[in-house]
């Protein structure tokens, strides 16, 4: 099974979008819509401080009744930042996201951040694995 480290070399988009804590939500909305991407990082003089996702803006900016014009990301983000090591095996670091019932998660190194993965690139990367053991197994069955 992959590490973290070979799901990233392999992504197409290796961007890693974030926004300062003082931004108003309304620009992580745009950053995402135009990125077509989840969620963005919470970055404050390079340090990860938060995560902002669809899910943050719809319990606690739209249920909540707040303007997402004027309130700042800092002010809905999500303070505990689960984050996943390159040497992680995509196994691991599914089952970690499953449990915990989160869909980002940040990839540190010496605690930067090297990347972001969410559980769709997970999924994508175990039916990958597998797919290529079946061609493995068809190939040793068939000759």
């Amino acid at each position: 099974m992959r590490q973290m480290k070979q799901l990233l070399e392999a992504k197409a988009n290796k961007e890693v979008a974030w926004i300062a804590p003082e931004a108003a939500v309304i620009d992580a909305l745009r950053m995402m819509a135009e990125k077509h991407i989840g969620a963005v990082l919470v970055m404050d003089a390079g340090k990860l401080v938060g995560i902002f996702s669809e899910r943050d803006y719809a319990r606690k900016v739209v249920l909540l009744g707040r303007a997402s014009t004027n309130t700042p990301v800092s002010e809905v983000m999500s303070r505990q930042v689960l984050c996943g090591r390159l040497t992680d095996s995509v196994a691991h670091s599914m089952q970690l996201m499953t449990e915990r019932r989160i869909r980002h998660l940040p990839i540190v190194e010496h605690k930067a951040v090297v990347g972001l993965v969410s559980i769709g690139d997970l999924v994508k990367a175990v039916i990958e694995d597998q797919q290529q053991e079946l061609r493995h197994l068809q190939d040793y069955i068939y000759g």
